[in-house]
């Protein structure tokens, strides 16, 4: 009987998780690049976590269960110890911190960018892996440190081409949300479980509506695929007491005092208290605050939440930084449990197709608010932090549909052919030579490598260097060799010159866009190539 042959292993991506091509890289450098200068404009500095931490290191947040796998990736160690793919970018610094803080100085201002996993059901626009750019300020107690992050976000919008009209900083206080839920019967350690299911059901407003939100309030929701998502389990009344901040007055009626659709906020020259040019409060106006303080006067967290946000809003109109870039919006936020205070959230403001073609806005780009008990998770002391994160993979698509960010393919590599594989000595030594001359410090690089395929037809070596988007590859058989002479052959232009012969003969006579150089003008010759693309 012959031996059963072994089966093959099937190609397929996981669910949630990408690959990315060269295009998507490059454009992801240079995108990464600009964020970076912002960053560091503002005094911040670079470090890196590693991607494991220990589970009981990323917070709070985290189910608590003999296995922690619900929301993260993880797995024990040989020492039994359960470690976890971080869950965001946050959690690891302040572990760092921690662990260094004698040696920081403080304030602490850092940034780092990385991927961070979730063990969550994908989805359209939902991956398992994904990268995220974060700067953060430690040590920093004072509002003081958040309005300068919100401000930092707008410079990083307009650095990145997004006009001023087209992204809004959205800020709230996590201190008025969670005075509200204490109002309503929810403070305390033992309900910190339901005041996490609370806020992302609150975070969910936009994408699932007045009804679906009102069903993560109660006893829970079934999406489209039958899958059920538990409730918060509140009360009717307390649902109702919800939705007077967060909600619709009725299916029909938004309420003015607080909402504001951003295409009605037209220019800068708002302050807290003024109308927009249609009339409409603009968010952020004293009456909506003190709507706060009128209906929980009982929750001090309300009251000092909310000076806070007037504190902000002063410090950030002081530096010219209008209602239309950064504004108060009582409807932010963000799912995380350790914020404490001020929340931020970057918003795309412009249109965009989905998946099901109907004209959506962009949405979030980005987000983050002050974490002032993550640090001290580790530590016997206080240590206020704040920071902001963005969604880099998001923020990258949105710069492709508005045509800020250039996804033209890179000029590929010079490559050298093979003509005799026994002189690949000789190739090597002319590839070297060219890389060397052509490749100064500091200059953009030009890539430089000997055909390492089959070198029996040619052709398909000239295919291969046309796939690669290469500017010109250099020829040299047995006849240059002996006169001591090399073919540089423009690709582009040998194309562009041969689009009108047909005969094969005359193709091979007009030996388009090539020029026969002696060795020792070689380089020169695929210098003065490159110099023609780049004009």
């Amino acid at each position: 009987m012959a031996p059963k042959k072994p089966s093959r292993v099937r190609a397929r991506q996981p669910r949630g998780f990408g690959d990315r091509t060269s295009a998507d890289l490059y454009a992801q450098e240079r995108m990464l690049g600009i964020i970076r200068e912002v960053y560091e404009r503002y005094g911040f500095e670079p470090v890196e976590t590693p991607m494991f931490e220990y589970t009981d290191a990323l917070g709070k947040f985290l189910p608590d269960s003999d296995r922690p796998n619900e929301g993260v990736f993880s797995l024990q160690d040989d020492d039994e110890e359960w470690l976890s793919l971080r869950y965001d970018l946050t959690a690891p610094l302040a572990r760092y911190v921690a662990e260094n803080f004698e040696d920081l100085p403080k304030p602490y201002r850092s940034y780092r960018a990385g991927y961070v996993f979730r063990n969550e059901k994908p989805g359209p626009g939902r991956f398992r892996q994904f990268m995220q750019f974060d700067a953060d300020i430690v040590g920093a107690p004072n509002v003081s440190a958040d309005a300068e992050m919100a401000m930092m976000m707008a410079d990083t919008m307009e650095a990145l081409g997004i006009p001023r009209g087209q992204y809004v900083i959205r800020v709230n206080n996590r201190k008025v949300l969670d005075g509200v839920l204490e109002a309503i019967g929810l403070g305390g350690e033992e309900n910190a479980g339901r005041r996490l299911t609370v806020l992302r059901a609150i975070d969910k407003l936009d994408k699932f509506g007045v009804e679906g939100v009102r069903l993560l309030l109660g006893d829970g929701r079934r999406d489209e695929s039958g899958d059920f998502t538990k409730g918060a389990g509140l009360s009717l009344s307390a649902i109702e007491r919800l939705e007077r901040l967060y909600e619709f007055q009725s299916s029909e009626k938004r309420d003015p005092f607080l909402f504001m659709p951003a295409a009605e906020l037209l220019n800068d020259d708002h302050v807290i208290g003024e109308k927009s040019s249609t009339g409409a409060l603009v968010l952020g106006n004293p009456r909506v605050l003190d709507f706060y303080l009128e209906n929980f006067r009982e929750s001090a967290l309300v009251e000092q939440g909310i000076e806070e946000l007037r504190i902000i809003s002063k410090l950030v109109r002081s530096s010219e930084y209008g209602t239309a870039r950064i504004r108060l919006d009582t409807s932010v936020v963000r799912g995380l449990e350790y914020y404490t205070g001020p929340v931020f959230e970057a918003e795309l403001l412009f249109p965009v197709v989905n998946e099901k073609g109907e004209k959506v806005v962009f949405g979030s780009v980005g987000g983050g608010g002050r974490y002032d008990g993550l640090v001290s998770r580790f530590m016997s002391q206080p240590v206020p932090a704040t920071g902001f994160s963005i969604g880099v993979s998001r923020l990258q698509t949105a710069l492709k549909n508005l045509g800020r960010l250039e996804t033209t393919e890179r000029l590929g590599p010079v490559v050298v052919t093979v003509m005799d594989r026994d002189r690949m000595a000789d190739y090597q030594r002319m590839a070297t030579q060219i890389r060397n001359e052509l490749n100064a410090p500091g200059q953009p690089v030009v890539p430089v490598e000997v055909f390492q395929g089959n070198p029996k037809q040619f052709g398909k070596q000239l295919q291969y260097a046309d796939r690669r988007n290469s500017p010109c590859v250099v020829i040299q058989g047995g006849d240059e060799k002996a006169a001591g002479q090399v073919q540089v052959k423009d690709l582009a232009l040998g194309k562009e010159l041969s689009a009108g012969i047909e005969d094969n003969a005359a193709w091979r006579e007009a030996r388009a866009g090539q020029e026969l150089v002696p060795e020792a003008e070689m380089v020169e010759a695929v210098r003065r190539i490159l110099a023609r693309r780049a004009g």
